[in-house]
């Protein structure tokens, strides 16, 4: 893939049911098992809650999402690539725009069964500093930790 074909941009609701179908696709492939909310209500989320919450950045290559990233300067909320587009330095290159933009020090929660996402996170300087954190899918995650080399505490 020709990387400068992917756009980083803003989300602007005009892409939310574009970006609620390739989050919900990634998901599931992920996970195992299907959402558990409504595309209805994963829309509104995305549009009056997360997008109220944090920054959100999407990967787009020719007008098509294909990865997202909600962020603020210390975690990162929901993190996805389509599952057409992984392993290609999509996700790398929103994971450094979301670095860029920190305090120095982020959090993040995967699910335990995503061995690609610790994979990714693992190779990208993530740490794991907690297991077991209760989600709406019962399913056991893993909380990671990014800290800059040089962050003062």
């Amino acid at each position: 893939m020709n990387q400068d074909k992917i756009v980083i941009t803003q989300y602007y609701p005009k892409y939310a049911e574009q970006t609620v179908r390739m989050w919900r696709d990634s998901k599931e492939q992920a996970i195992g098992r299907k959402e558990i909310h409504s595309f209805e209500n994963h829309v509104y989320f995305l549009k009056h809650i997360l997008a109220e919450q944090y920054q959100i950045d999407l990967a787009i290559i020719d007008g098509k999402v294909v990865g997202m990233a909600a962020y603020n300067d210390r975690e990162i909320s929901q993190f996805y690539i389509h599952i057409d587009y992984q392993g290609i330095g999509i996700g790398q290159l929103i994971l450094e725009k979301v670095k860029a933009q920190s305090s120095g020090r982020l959090t993040l929660y995967t699910f335990e069964i995503n061995k690609k996402a610790q994979r990714f996170y693992e190779k990208h300087g993530f740490e794991i500093i907690g297991r077991g954190h209760e989600n709406e899918e019962n399913l056991p995650d893993i909380q990671y930790e990014w800290v800059e080399k040089d962050f003062k505490l």
